[in-house]
């Protein structure tokens, strides 16, 4: 199973912080030539002095350098978007600024400049800020959906649906769950939430959704919740070691282990092997239980019970070497 690993803010501070007071982007400013930004204050101030980047050394203009820089609304809302905290902490010092100093006020400053936006008309959201959603069982695509309306389900589809009140850090999973214990689902099958057609992963917060999906804050946060099967894994079991079939009252063994039965368990020089003149006693092939065919090249042979003592041994060449097997 894939595990998605959650980025630190700290990893992504590079990216985030203006090289000039080191701080987190205020009115993220960019310049048009080499696309390097930094705080709107920080580069207006640096480059009253100087005429290239303070990053790459880029010739921002000749001249006047203030008309190469260009405002990133783009990137400001991801910086407040990522650090919590932060828009909420700025829009009240400039309230307080401009309370302490009214003649400062600019006369065509928009609302967010005086500090007067507050985070929900910006959008933005806090961890234990409550979130409205709506939640209703999911009938399919649009076109499924534009076809049962228009048979004259509408009513009943707006019956089905259910209001609640969560925790902007709460995540899919959870909901998951109390939708599974609400309607006792059984353990087999699995609750998956989805926006608007789009299933939506189990890591994701509330918050995570209204800043992914267009969902503008006008109205409860619109989920839809399906209960499908659950996928069973399927457990490979290990191949056997061994295939033993019974024949005539023996047990006849197929793919024993190879250095039982291969040349390499028998002495490693031909003097330890028994002669022609030797006595039978059983070399140590025929007692790890051998069959009346020698093994070859490594390759195992048929096991079967072991003759009467009394019985003879018979000559066998094995690579050049020479065995007594029992016949």
């Amino acid at each position: 199973m894939h595990r998605t690993t959650r980025i630190k803010i700290t990893e992504l501070n590079p990216h985030l912080m203006c090289a000039l007071c080191g701080g987190y982007f205020i009115d993220a400013t960019t310049i048009v030539e080499c696309l390097h930004s930094f705080c709107k204050t920080c580069i207006v101030r640096y480059l009253e002095t100087n005429k290239y980047c303070p990053m790459c050394d880029v010739q921002v203009h000749k001249t006047r350098p203030l008309l190469s820089i260009r405002s990133d609304k783009t990137l400001q809302d991801i910086v407040y978007k990522l650090v919590p905290g932060l828009f909420k902490d700025e829009m009240k010092r400039r309230r307080d600024f401009y309370a302490a100093y009214p003649m400062a006020e600019v006369p065509n400053g928009s609302n967010e400049d005086r500090g007067e936006v507050s985070e929900q008309d910006k959008g933005n959201l806090a961890d234990d800020e409550i979130v409205s959603l709506s939640i209703e069982f999911y009938e399919g695509t649009r076109e499924e959906k534009k076809g049962s309306i228009e048979n004259g389900d509408l009513e009943k589809d707006k019956n089905g649906v259910r209001f609640l009140r969560c925790p902007a850090a709460m995540t899919v999973m959870h909901l998951a769950k109390f939708l599974r214990n609400k309607m006792d689902v059984p353990s087999k099958y699995k609750v998956e939430v989805l926006y608007e057609d789009e299933p939506l992963r189990e890591y994701y917060t509330l918050m995570d959704i209204a800043y992914i999906y267009p969902w503008r804050r006008n109205g409860p946060l619109p989920l839809k919740y399906r209960v499908q099967p659950a996928c069973k894994r399927l457990k490979l079991s290990q191949p056997a070691t061994s295939e033993c079939t019974n024949t005539s009252g023996a047990s006849e063994c197929e793919s024993v282990s190879d250095k039982a039965h291969s040349p390499a368990t028998l002495p490693a020089t031909s003097s330890s092997l028994p002669s022609p003149g030797t006595p039978s006693h059983g070399s140590p092939s025929s007692t790890a239980g051998s069959g009346p065919g020698p093994a070859l090249n490594g390759s195992s042979s048929n096991c079967h019970p072991l003759p009467p003592a009394a019985s003879r041994c018979r000559k066998t060449t094995v690579n050049g070497s020479t065995a007594s097997a029992l016949t």
